[in-house]
């Protein structure tokens, strides 16, 4: 085991968070841990990482078990570094290693000293056992991975956003390999293609890993094991997400059921005692009854708690067949090009989701529609009887820091009642007296929610949301989706949440080489096109393959077209693939001699003569320097090899 719960039981005040919960945590587990807003899962992992003490019971941690803990808090962290060198930071013991070796090297020098020599030689092989050499290479495609670009990674992190940020502490808390990664949300700052690489990532990592997310697809994908935070306990389901709420259900209906035979048997009981009290001969009976009900262990109802309220949406107006229409556009910042040219219209009844990596211009875009962002050439259209609301994080600016949230409300001329307000802001997690809260003490988080409320009740046939989700838990995420299912007026989003997208969209929207694309279809029918259009490239690119005289059987004859054009590209061609095969012999004899050097290095004989061992350590560096350099050369050759055989 390393770490876990045994019998906790912890209280804020007089509210119990869990009581006598036992939770134990195996190696190489992947564990989703959910539960409405406030039940308390970020709690817990603070209980497991030492940051709370239990009212009662014990956490149980291993002494060797090193944990990394990725949550909200951290990015009160702020440095002068570059992104890289805070990354690179996960890398401690070595950075201070290859510090040491290099003073080592400047003593060896000037002394020639042979206890600095083994002491010297002793710091390379421990370097190479934490494969120091290689940290350079793993952090900058740990970056990349989590959509950072080449040039962004000597940018000082203080230059980037919060999500930025967050993503770079991720990164870092990624390459310490942790025996127990605990991470709060990690999804909430990363956009689709990030996603998917920290899916094929945490899958084959070697630790194991427990995730707070209300991101139904990534849990399905990532955990096989679920832990619900529900009423004070834990409740441990063995299998994904989908399988928890089969389960679930089925655990719920049993437990009804259970409760409805004993609420009978107590009825029946009750009922005996009634009529025995009264009379002498039966007066002990009816006691020795009573007793056994008050010793009875009672089922709880399984009703579950959570708000049920419907969340509906009221249109005043239908507009005309097209609510926006974008005529050749375009978008730069600076050199930047966003989208240029672009002509698409947003059609009544459309439920649009804006989709791909950060940084591609999906804000951008929706900012355009929304009329708040400019645009560098073409037209932009209203259409007929249009009326507009635009949800996105900066709008929060907006709200009355004055009001309670109650009044905000009810500033959105909705005509609901104080109790109808209510009930739907409980469905956006403000129960009770929270709506008499004032909005100048509420959270980022909590403003979202504000916002997104005050959108819900606008009446308005034309919503644009940017990241509606992010502030949600599931249950309401599931609310939203319900009434946007129901909602009559037209929708465009941007959102990285996979499952809020299908169950929302019919249509797909996607910026591609400066273009917007658009796909007649859901979520899940584009993965399966896109699916489609891969394997068909692939198999167009495999049958270039095919020799000569079985395409002639296959095919009509025809005239060549542009042959010249065609001789060149395959003797550009021939020429890369034997460079490349060249490439790849060299490659293979320097490793070849960099092992020899390597093994050279490591015998004790060669520091009894200070200059054999200088001649080959910088025999070493060079074979290092040389292969680093092929590495490259090799890559770029292989780039145009794949590029001239897509022509």
């Amino acid at each position: 085991m390393l770490a876990g719960l045994q019998n906790v039981t912890f209280e804020f005040g007089a509210r119990a968070i869990v009581e006598e919960a036992t939770w134990h945590i195996q190696p190489g587990e992947r564990i989703g841990l959910i539960g409405y807003n406030g039940t308390g899962k970020s709690t817990l992992l603070k209980l497991l990482v030492g940051e709370y003490l239990p009212s009662a019971g014990t956490i149980e941690r291993s002494r060797t078990t090193s944990i990394g803990y990725l949550h909200q808090d951290l990015l009160s962290f702020d440095t002068n570094d570059s992104i890289l060198q805070v990354a690179l930071s996960a890398f401690e013991k070595v950075i201070q290693l290859e510090k040491e070796i290099e003073a080592l090297g400047i003593e060896l020098e000037k002394t020639g000293d042979e206890k600095t020599l083994h002491e010297y030689s002793d710091k390379l092989h421990e370097m190479d056992t934490l494969d120091g050499y290689n940290i350079h290479h793993k952090t900058e495609e740990v970056l990349q991975g989590l959509g950072f670009s080449n040039a962004d990674l000597q940018r000082p992190y203080k230059e980037f956003s919060g999500g930025w940020r967050m993503r770079v502490l991720l990164a870092k808390m990624i390459l310490q390999q942790p025996d127990l990664l605990l991470l709060d949300e990690p999804t909430n700052h990363l956009d689709l293609p990030s996603i998917e690489w920290l899916e094929k990532y945490l899958l084959h990592y070697q630790g194991s890993v427990v995730i707070v997310s209300h991101d139904k697809y990534f849990l399905n994908r990532m955990v096989t094991k679920i832990v619900e935070v529900y009423q004070q306990q834990l409740h441990i389901y063995n299998g994904n997400y989908d399988y928890y709420e089969t389960e679930k259900a089925i655990r719920v209906e049993m437990q009804q059921k259970a409760y409805e035979n004993q609420q009978d048997y107590i009825r029946q009981n009750e009922r005996l005692v009634e009529r025995f009290k009264a009379k002498a001969s039966k007066a002990a009976m009816a006691q020795s009854i009573m007793k056994k009900l008050d010793k009875l262990d009672r089922i709880e109802e399984a009703s579950i708690e959570r708000p049920n309220i419907r969340i509906n949406f009221r249109v005043d107006k239908i507009p005309g067949r097209v609510l926006v229409e974008l005529k050749n556009v375009s978008k730069a910042f600076d050199e930047n090009v966003i989208f240029e040219n672009s002509t698409i219209e947003i059609d009544r009844g459309d439920k649009i989701a804006l989709i791909g990596a950060n940084g591609k211009g999906k804000s951008t875009l929706l900012r355009i529609i929304a009329g708040v962002e400019s645009f560098t050439n073409g037209d932009r259209k209203w259409g007929h009887n249009v009326e507009e609301s635009f949800y996105a994080q900066h709008q929060l600016e907006a709200l009355n820091i004055n009001n309670t949230i109650l009044d905000e409300m009810k500033e959105c001329g909705s005509q609901m009642n104080d109790l109808e307000l209510r009930g739907l802001l409980g469905c956006f997690l403000f129960s009770g007296d929270d709506a008499d809260k004032k909005i100048k003490i509420l959270s980022g988080g909590e403003k979202a929610r504000v916002a997104l409320a005050k959108v819900i009740v606008s009446k308005a046939n034309f919503l644009m949301l940017d990241e509606p989700t992010n502030h949600l838990d599931m249950h309401s995420c599931d609310l939203l989706i319900d009434s946007l299912k129901k909602y009559e007026g037209s929708i465009i989003l941007v959102s990285h949440d996979r499952y809020f997208v299908s169950k929302t969209a019919n249509k797909i929207w996607e910026i591609v080489d400066h273009e917007i694309k658009e796909f007649k279809g859901g979520y899940d029918e584009w993965v399966k096109w896109k699916e489609r259009m891969a394997l068909q490239k692939k198999e167009k690119e495999s049958s270039k393959n095919i020799q000569p005289e079985i395409k002639k059987v296959v095919a009509p004859v025809e005239k060549p077209v542009n042959t010249s054009i065609d001789k060149e590209a395959k003797k550009e061609l021939q020429k890369m693939q034997k460079e490349f095969q060249q490439l790849e012999e060299k490659i293979a004899l320097l490793n070849k001699k960099k092992t020899t050097l390597e093994l050279s290095l490591s015998d004790p004989a060669i520091y009894s003569d200070k200059g054999k061992f200088i001649d080959a350590e910088n025999d070493y560096k060079k074979a290092g320097t040389e292969l680093n350099q092929l590495n490259a050369e090799y890559e770029k050759v292989f780039e145009k090899i794949m590029e001239l055989e897509n022509k």
